[in-house]
């Protein structure tokens, strides 16, 4: 089993909407879409995710199968480069 070390955003705080950062590990056999996540952009624009963090970063929002439903989680790097690190191959397709 191959498993990829992503950085995900996790919200820490719901009165003050503030958020952390923490390293997850997904397998990317269970990798259902991957969609670029504006949303973490204006929250990064706002001051709200952790000190350090380049400006331009951008965000992917992957959703993981997980039994009947589907996980979502919103991990640092654009589309692009979280399907890099997660699909060694370029010829491999998201199943879904």
């Amino acid at each position: 089993m191959k498993v990829t070390k992503l950085v995900e955003v996790v919200q820490t705080s719901v009165y003050n909407k503030k958020y952390s950062l923490r390293e997850v590990f997904v397998n990317p056999d269970y990798v259902i879409s991957l969609m670029p996540d504006s949303n973490m952009k204006t929250v990064l624009q706002e001051g709200r995710l952790p000190d350090g963090l380049d400006k331009r970063q951008e965000f992917t929002r992957v959703t993981v199968h997980k039994g009947n439903s589907g996980l979502e989680m919103v991990v640092v790097g654009n589309t692009e480069n979280v399907r890099n690190k997660l699909f060694s191959s370029p010829s491999t397709l998201l199943k879904g």
